[in-house]
């Protein structure tokens, strides 16, 4: 029996170029490679809807995976544009293949937490990359840590 990892990859990132109201087919090819990648399976999804609320505008696309789920929520309005990804899972996955994933965004700015949600809600990476800064490498987000 496999044990549950719990893990939780919580991303923000300052874009500039955020998929559109018109992207939505786009996003969720997108959100199914990503899943694909990352090891798991959909259970439901993704969906993926445009956000019309003035102020609120933007995409957001939410997919159950069969280890818990991933949601993507898109500013394409704000100043600077704002991607917004949520991991969580509980089994063992590499973070660094969803900082790769948000480059197709463009981002200027991405910060992230990588939690561990196993017995209590511990930190494994917390990190800031700007444009123009190496690209972040380290053990935590390979997911050299996590065991199958």
């Amino acid at each position: 029996m496999i044990t549950p990892v719990h893990k939780h990859f919580i991303l923000r990132a300052e874009v500039k170029d955020p998929p559109q109201q018109t992207d939505q087919l786009l996003i969720k090819n997108w959100v199914l490679r990503l899943i694909k990648d990352i090891g798991m399976q959909v259970m439901a999804g993704p969906e993926v809807r445009y956000v019309t609320k003035e102020g609120n505008e933007g995409l957001t696309a939410v997919a159950i995976i069969e280890t818990s789920h991933i949601a993507l929520h898109v500013w394409d309005k704000a100043d600077p544009p704002l991607a917004q990804l949520d991991v969580y899972t509980c089994g063992p996955f590499k973070p660094g293949i969803v900082l790769k994933y948000i480059q197709e965004f463009h981002p200027t700015k991405i910060q992230w937490k990588y939690l561990d949600r196993e017995t209590d809600l511990q930190t494994v990476d917390i990190g800031i990359w700007t444009e123009g800064s190496p690209w972040p490498d380290n053990s935590s987000l390979r997911g050299d840590n996590d065991t199958d």
